[in-house]
This record gives C-alpha cells, structure tokens and sequence, in this order.
C-alpha cells in the first residue's frame, strides 16, 4: 500500500482530498495541517520524511489570499515558494513523488487564446510570482514531480466565490460582478479526483501540467449560472461592470489549454458548468 502525505488538509483542496480518499482504500492517506506539520521548518519536515515512507507527497498548503499577499509579500514566498523548496529536499532524500498545485496567476493574462504549458510565464502580482518561484524551485531541484497549474476554484469548503454568492443571493443583496477578466472555475472535488488519478495511473511523465475544469466564463458568468442553478435568480439583484478595482492586479484572460493532461492521464476534464450543477444538487441536498 502507498503512503500518500497530504500537506495543507485544513483548506479547501485538502478536504476534497480527504473526501476523494475514503474510495481509494489501496492508499494509505496522511492528512496534516500546519498544526501536525510545518512544512516551513526544515527539521520537522526531516523528522516526518523520516519517520513515516512517504510515497507520494500532495502540497495542497499554500498562501491564497491574493489581495493580502500584495502587503504581505514575505509571507507569501515563505509558503508558496521557501517551503516548497523544503520539501523537494524531503522527497529528493526519500523518493517520494511531489505533487504540487499551482496557478493559472503565473501567466500575465495578454493571451487570446488558452495558456498552453509551453508558454511564457509573467506574474502580475505578488501570489503569482511567489507560486511560480516555488514552481522553479521543483523543476531546477526536485527528481520526481508532477506540478498542476489550476484556476478559480471553488467547493463546498472554505471562503470561496461560489460559497460567497451563494450567501448574498440567500440574503437578496445586491451584487456587482466583474466582466473583464475570463477563465475557468474549477471545482476543487475535480482537481482532488484528478491528483488521485495520477498516483493511481503509477504515470512517470513527470513534468508541468494544466487542470482546471472545460470551458470558460467570465466572473460574472460564473456568478449568474451559480444563482440560476441555486434557483435564487429572482431574488438576486446581480449586475455587471467591465472594471472592479482590487489592489492585486489579475490577469485578463488566464483559461487553460488542457489538452496535454487529457492525452498523458487518458482523463477528459469536466465542463464547468456541469461540474457546478453537481455540486449545487449536492449542497442543497446536504442542506
């Protein structure tokens, strides 16, 4: 039986991993927080690697708060990028395969067409660059790796868009939604399914890839679909606007080409929309 480490098991990802787990039972999961395990601290890292053979580790902690990260820059590298580089040196010592989540925020957005894993990258804020840094770190430095760059996601867990929405549609308050930039939201229950999927399929292309969800949509998209299939449409007050300020710049257009994932891993990616449907049927029917 493999032993898989699941680091960051108290955010979003971490819990849909935790529930993609229990139909796995031919892998043995390990879910820490940073309570359990300080992946920013060499030494505990080293006594974890250690103690338990780790066959694969999933590093689902990161550093996400993209309007945050702008002001706190240290902090962000710390985690996304230092703590990164710490845990290459555990899995290089023990053999362990490094699955890492990264982001479509390493791309700068100019693109008209879907981000392919061969094209240029250029950060335009401080989240963005501090994953890219950890990105580099694992392609200069780490023997065995998968990194999946993904998108917009969202779940049934944790502060989220979907979550949001949901929450203002309940209450009818009104909502202003951005049009102007587009990508693909991506429900984090796919991407744990997916990140299972290559452990399972034992792959050894090891390299970069993009996972997200099909198709692609603009904020506001996402949004109205989201009050549409919560049936909440004619009590919401939902507007657009070509131009909603943030403090961290993002990228205009950042959908990902997932051609390269479908053909490796033999897995066709699940259209948004849909994927967004079955998790609304199954939060009402939690409900």
């Amino acid at each position: 039986m493999k032993n898989v480490l699941v680091t960051g098991a108290d955010g979003q990802l971490g819990k849909c991993i935790r529930d993609a787990s229990f139909s796995n039972e031919n892998l043995h999961f390990m879910f820490t927080d940073q309570a359990d395990l300080d992946i920013t601290n060499q030494k505990a890292l080293d006594r974890y690697f250690d103690t338990y053979q780790i066959d694969y580790c999933i590093n689902a902690a990161a550093y996400t708060n993209v309007e945050k990260a702008e002001s706190d820059e240290k902090n962000a590298y710390k985690v996304n990028a230092d703590a990164v580089e710490k845990l290459i040196k555990a899995c290089n010592r023990h053999n362990t395969i490094l699955l890492q989540v990264s982001t479509d925020y390493v791309f700068d957005g100019k693109k008209k067409s879907p981000y392919t894993e061969q094209d240029q990258t250029g950060p335009i804020n401080v989240y963005g660059s501090s994953k890219l840094k950890g990105e580099t770190f694992i392609t200069e430095q780490c023997e065995r790796y998968f990194v999946l760059r993904t998108s917009w996601l969202y779940s049934q867990y944790g502060h989220n868009f979907l979550k949001t929405i949901l929450n203002y549609a309940k209450e009818g308050k009104p909502l202003t939604i951005t049009t102007e930039q587009v990508g693909t939201p991506t429900n984090a229950n796919d991407l744990a399914s997916a990140l299972i999927d290559i452990i399972q399929s034992e792959n050894k292309n090891y390299g970069v890839y993009h996972y997200s969800n099909s198709g692609e949509a603009t904020w506001y998209d996402f949004a109205q679909k989201i009050v549409v299939l919560s049936g909440q449409l004619n009590k919401t007050k939902l507007a657009k606007t070509n131009h909603y300020r943030t403090f961290a710049k993002r990228p205009d257009y950042s959908v990902l080409n997932l051609d390269k994932f479908e053909s490796v891993f033999n897995k066709e990616c699940i259209h948004w929309e849909e994927s967004l449907e079955s998790l609304i049927q199954k939060i009402n029917s939690n409900s």
